[in-house]
C-alpha cells in the first residue's frame, strides 16, 4: 500500500507541478490584455470649460470661453480629418484639413474666429457645453470613439 500511495502522491506532485507551470504562462498574457483596454488614447479630450466665465450673454467672446481642448499625446503628427466632437444632445463639430502636432494641444472653441494651428472655431451662435452636465465624445473618421470627458449629474 505504500507504493500505491507514494506513487499517487507523485502524480499528484506532477499534476499540481504542471497547472503551476501552466498558471504562470497564462498570467502575462492576461495582465497584458487587460492593459491593453486601458491604454491611454493617443489622441485625447485633456480639458473642458463648459461654464464660460462672466454672464452667459451669447456674445462671440462668451462662446469662445467654452472650449474642449484635445491632446496628442504621441512623438507623431495625427491627422483629425473627418473626426467629430459630439454633446450629448448631438450637436457636432466635424474637422475638416486639421493636423495636430506631436504632443500639442488644439482647443475648440464654440463662437466664431479664424482657424490657427492651436485654436479652432465652431462658428455658432449658441452655448454647445452644457454647464451642470454633459459629455464631450471625440470620434475618429471611422466612428470609432477615441475618447468621452463627461463633468456633472448624468441626466
Amino acid at each position: 500500500m505504500s507504493s500505491a500511495s507514494s506513487s499517487v502522491r507523485r502524480i499528484a506532485a506532477t499534476v499540481l507541478a504542471a497547472g503551476a507551470v501552466v498558471g504562470a504562462a497564462a498570467l502575462p498574457a492576461a495582465a497584458h490584455d487587460g492593459d491593453r483596454h486601458h491604454q491611454r488614447p493617443r489622441v485625447e479630450i485633456s480639458r473642458v470649460q463648459a461654464d464660460s466665465p462672466g454672464r452667459d450673454d451669447r456674445s462671440n467672446r462668451s462662446l469662445n470661453s467654452e472650449w474642449v481642448e484635445i491632446t496628442n499625446t504621441t512623438r507623431d503628427g495625427i491627422s483629425l480629418r473627418g473626426w467629430t466632437l459630439r454633446d450629448s444632445d448631438g450637436n457636432r463639430y466635424r474637422f475638416d484639413n486639421v493636423r495636430i502636432a506631436p504632443r500639442a494641444t488644439i482647443r475648440i472653441h464654440t463662437g466664431n474666429g479664424r482657424d490657427t494651428r492651436t485654436d479652432l472655431f465652431q462658428d455658432r451662435r449658441n452655448y454647445v457645453w452644457d454647464n451642470g452636465s454633459d459629455t464631450a465624445t471625440l470620434r475618429d473618421d471611422r466612428g470609432r470613439t477615441v475618447d468621452t470627458e463627461t463633468w456633472g449629474r448624468r441626466r
